[in-house]
């Protein structure tokens, strides 16, 4: 019950705030007034995502190190893991071997005709060569990963925690036990949090639309139809491998992350489901020892939304652009946005990022970007959505595959510690 009102909550205030931009956007159509609007009530949205940022941290490492730390051994780590990656590589494939496809079906750059200006996007498109990656991959502090929020390096540095405590058996019990109190605090903590979604929900909305309009919606009404469709294709190509593994329990599964996938959605930002995932994965019931573990690492190598928004949007570029691409091209230009697309999490504007490199590799202009960057965020809105339905898939599929689809007694208590109402 009280996740359905949450969900009514959210999608009354997404409402309210797109009228609310419009009514803005509508009556004073002076863009600094429309910004100076856009920057005072953003600051709901801000201070909601900054406190979400806040727990990602402590709660990604002490739900991955309890999880590890409580498998019987190193091998059971690696199976999970193995199982996990090879959930993700299979999913990156088929996003974005759909996005080629649809791209190619609909040709939304066709007719645009646009011709090479020389104008900088103002995206790095050096910001993922092999060197970045390394580094962005492993920490070289166990401290500042947690300062900077940089997800794949706390879940890299919680995998050699977890393992370690794992391999010490009762030695390392006393740690174990502090840190999945550490949890349970975050958690309550995360339920203090997740009641400021609507508000934030509010304000986003308010803001972009008044700053933009809906009429930038319209102007650019055929790509992000066309891409749209092509989320609600993937989501059905993921509910429907869901039900071949999980049966008729996967409507479950959706009803349980309709919340977090809204959340996801109106906020433009999937850290900002992480919390509500982990909690209603736990619903489901998933065992925490499986959630704990693949789902940090999800955010870091399933990102099924990002995956068909880069095929999409780089053939888009060089359609506009009037620049064929043969058949062996595009194919090469999948493979490499496989590769470069791999731990993005935290990456700021993570998709662009990986647009302009690829673009950069395969001689295509780099301020195509500017086709698409006035129309990211909402964009953004639905990639981010869809990785909430892909991690979560992933998450129950390796718990059923490991046949821990079943409440535990670490489960049952994190479900008691998010249910009880706040004193």
């Amino acid at each position: 019950m009280k996740s359905s009102r949450m969900t009514t909550y959210i999608l009354i205030a997404m409402i309210l705030g797109i009228a609310a931009g419009a009514a803005v956007h509508g009556y004073f159509p002076a863009p600094a007034t429309q910004k100076l609007f856009a920057g005072y009530i953003s600051i709901g949205s801000m201070v909601f995502l900054r406190l979400i940022k806040m727990i990602i941290a402590p709660l990604v490492f002490s739900t991955l190190v309890v999880g590890i730390g409580h498998m019987s051994d190193a091998g059971a780590v690696g199976r999970v893991g193995g199982k996990a990656m090879l959930w993700f590589v299979s999913a990156s494939l088929v996003s974005l071997a759909l996005g080629l496809v649809l791209v190619n079906l609909f040709e939304p750059g066709v007719g645009v005709h646009k011709a090479v200006s020389g104008v900088s996007s103002g995206i790095d498109a050096h910001a993922m060569t092999l060197d970045g990656f390394v580094k962005h991959v492993f920490p070289d502090s166990a401290i500042r990963p947690m300062v900077d929020n940089e997800i794949l390096q706390i879940v890299v540095f919680s995998i050699f925690f977890g393992i370690a405590c794992a391999a010490m058996g009762k030695k390392s019990h006393v740690v174990l036990e502090g840190i999945e109190g550490l949890s349970h605090i975050i958690l309550r903590v995360t339920g203090y949090v997740m009641k400021l979604a609507p508000l934030a929900v509010f304000c986003a909305m308010a803001a972009t639309i008044a700053t933009n309009g809906t009429g930038i919606l319209l102007n650019y009404a055929k790509f992000m139809g066309e891409f749209y469709f092509g989320l609600v294709c993937l989501w059905l190509i993921l509910i429907a491998v869901g039900f071949l593994l999980l049966g008729p329990s996967i409507a479950r599964l959706v009803s349980l992350v309709r919340e977090p996938f809204l959340l996801a959605f109106s906020t433009a930002s999937s850290e900002a489901a992480y919390p509500k995932m982990l909690e209603q994965l736990a619903k489901f019931p998933i065992s925490r020892t499986i959630s704990s573990f693949v789902l940090p690492l999800g955010y870091s190598f399933n990102l099924d939304g990002t995956m068909m928004y880069c095929t999409f949007a780089s053939v888009f570029i060089a359609q506009a652009y009037d620049i064929p691409l043969t058949l062996g091209m595009q194919i090469a230009m999948l493979l490499t946005l496989m590769l470069t697309s791999k731990g993005v999490a935290g990456v700021p504007r993570a998709s662009l990022v990986v647009i302009a490199a690829t673009l950069s590799q395969f001689s295509l202009p780099e301020e195509g970007l500017l086709l698409i960057l006035g129309i990211d965020t909402f964009l953004d809105m639905g990639r981010s959505a869809t990785n909430v339905i892909g991690n979560s898939l992933a998450t129950a599929v390796v718990a059923k595959w490991e046949g821990l689809l079943v409440a535990d007694e670490e489960t049952r208590d994190m479900i008691e510690e998010m249910e009880v109402e706040p004193a």
